[in-house]
Formats: structure tokens, sequence, C-alpha cells
């Protein structure tokens, strides 16, 4: 058994919106799609942060990236119909939707978790994905081959005590991924899977585990193979599946 190895212009000419791409993860995931041919746009809260992602996709030599700023906390419904909009004009499509941002600002038991976080764990890791992914719908029909990824967790899979907020969030986007992909299954070739990267080495980890040595995780960029995997011609016929970093792509 080998691992899943994309080949160098696997995602060739497919334009794929990442999001949370300033942050570890999303970075990594960007940058492997970038790297197999794909003109990523970059979202994120701040463009500052973007920039130095922006700038060594380009000094390899890869497409030329775009940057869609987004605050996911803030963005309402208007919006996001506004960066659809702006996708539609600069591109007229979307072959690839990876959500990739998270948050979560603490563990903490039930009793004690603040309404107020709570509100903004969901709004920021489900509320959200949900209305990008609805503008986006359009665009990504407007592909032949489009699909959409979200970034799960074991915590949103089976619950763990102290996750509050954020495994609340990832259950929900587990039933996202399902009803979206059920309602696309006869009517689009748009592929809907969630994916599991497993604990990696990460802000949101590091946040939450701040005494924890993070070289017992693997980089983010060991996982990204499932994500390049899920968004190209390969993955074709796999959707509503509830994959890992171990099992997304054939061995």
């Amino acid at each position: 058994m080998h691992p899943y190895e994309p080949v160098p212009d696997l995602l060739r000419d497919r334009i794929v919106l990442v999001t949370g791409a300033a942050d570890t993860l999303g970075r990594a995931v960007a940058t492997a799609c970038a790297r197999h041919g794909a003109t990523v746009v970059l979202s994120d809260l701040n463009q500052a942060d973007l920039e130095p992602v922006y700038d060594a996709i380009e000094a390899e030599g890869c497409p030329q990236p775009a940057i869609l700023p987004l605050d996911l906390e803030q963005c309402r419904e208007p919006d996001f119909i506004a960066a659809a909009d702006t996708l539609g004009a600069e591109f007229g499509r979307l072959d690839g939707l990876v959500h990739c941002a998270a948050f979560a600002p603490y563990l903490a038991r039930i009793d004690d978790y603040d309404p107020a976080e709570w509100d903004r764990v969901l709004r920021v890791n489900l509320s959200a994905p949900f209305l990008l992914t609805q503008v986006c719908l359009p665009l990504l029909r407007a592909a032949p081959d489009a699909s959409v990824v979200f970034t799960s967790d074991r915590v949103g899979r089976r619950g763990l005590a102290y996750w509050g907020a954020f495994a609340a969030a990832k259950f929900g986007c587990e039933g996202l991924m399902q009803t979206l992909a059920e309602e696309l299954r006869d009517s689009s070739p748009i592929r809907v899977n969630s994916l599991d990267p497993g604990i990696v080495q990460s802000g949101l980890r590091a946040r939450l585990y701040p005494g924890e040595d993070p070289k017992r995780w693997p980089t983010a960029e060991a996982v990204t193979a499932g994500y390049v995997y899920l968004l190209g011609p390969d993955a074709r016929g796999v959707s509503g599946q509830a994959l890992t970093a171990d099992t997304a792509a054939p061995q």
C-alpha cells in the first residue's frame, strides 16, 4: 500500500477558494492546491495576513492566486453575496470550495460556557460555512466537476468533554455536508464531503493546549493529500462521505 500521490497538474485550470488560508491548515491546503496547478482564492480575516501566503505561492511559480478577505464572524448575507459576485465577475465559476477556517476560544464545561462565545463559535464554524456555500452554489454549478470540502474534527463525529460549541458546530457541519450531498446527488455533479485531518500542529491547537509540545503531532503539510484528492478528478463519484486524512484518498 502506497500513500496517494497526486500528479503534478491534477488541479490545473481549477479555481479553488480556501478559507482560513492565513492559518496553518488553510495555508498548507491552499499551497498544496497551487502546487498542483490550481488558481487559489485565499480567504481569511485580514488581507495583510494573506499577503505572505500569496507571495510564497507566487515565488514558487504557481498560478497567480487571488485574495478575498472575509470576516466570518461579522459577515452577513449581503457580504457573502458580494463576495460571490466578486468571484463570479473575476472567474465566472468555482471548481472547489474548502472550509478550513476554524475558531474555538477555550475548552470548558457546558455549565460554564459563555452564551456569547457559544454564538460566536457557531457563527464562525457553522453558519458562515453554510452562508458561503449557499452563495457559491451557482458558481460551483457553472463548473463541470466541482467539489466542496468541509474540514471536520474528531469531536464533530464523537463528542468529547469540554469542546462545547466547537463540537456542536462540527457535528452541524457533518449534517450540512450530508444534507447538501443528498440534495445534489441526482441533480448536479458537485461533490460534497467532510475531511477530518486529525490533530496537526496549528494555531488553534496551540491556543487550546498551550503547554503541549506541538512536535508530537504531524504538520499540516502532511495531511493535504486528502484535500487535493477530493478537489481533483480522481475523486469523481465520491460524495456524502465523512473521511479522514488516512482514508480520504486511495492507497
